[in-house]
């Protein structure tokens, strides 16, 4: 398996319903490294597994609507808590949408898989990792 990672960065604002939260249910800022990983079994007509700069565009894109706003107002996190969990798949499901609509390039559908790791600090991080799909 051949990977290709690519990261950024987001700063936002949420809070988290439950005790099991803590203090994190008054709302706080978060800042995310976010590690964007691609993987494909066999690499392109190019030898690559994607374009560094397209990756890099579409990441940005796919952040974009998320830095510095408070994710409890944003409507795909309306009615439930904007976990790092349940953060990473909303990047994953976006940048998925990213490649299957070609702004990768062509060769980009061929990407099997990605892995969205969002740094919290240097103890902790979650990620999400799944098939790209068609």
């Amino acid at each position: 398996m051949f990977a290709v990672e690519v990261r950024d960065h987001i700063m936002i604002a949420h809070s988290l319903a439950g005790a099991v939260f803590g203090p994190a249910q008054r709302l706080h800022g978060a800042t995310y490294v976010v590690d964007m990983t691609f993987f494909r079994e066999a690499l392109d007509e190019n030898r690559i597994v994607v374009d560094i700069g397209l990756a890099l565009d579409a990441l940005k894109r796919v952040l974009q609507p998320l830095a510095y706003n408070n994710l409890d107002q944003m409507e795909p996190f309306k009615g439930r808590d904007s976990t790092t969990e349940v953060l990473a798949k909303y990047i994953f499901d976006a940048m998925a949408a990213e490649i299957r609509a070609g702004k990768l390039g062509e060769a980009a559908k061929g990407i099997d898989s990605l892995k969205v790791t969002l740094n919290e600090s240097h103890v902790a991080k979650a990620w999400y990792q799944g098939k790209v799909g068609a």
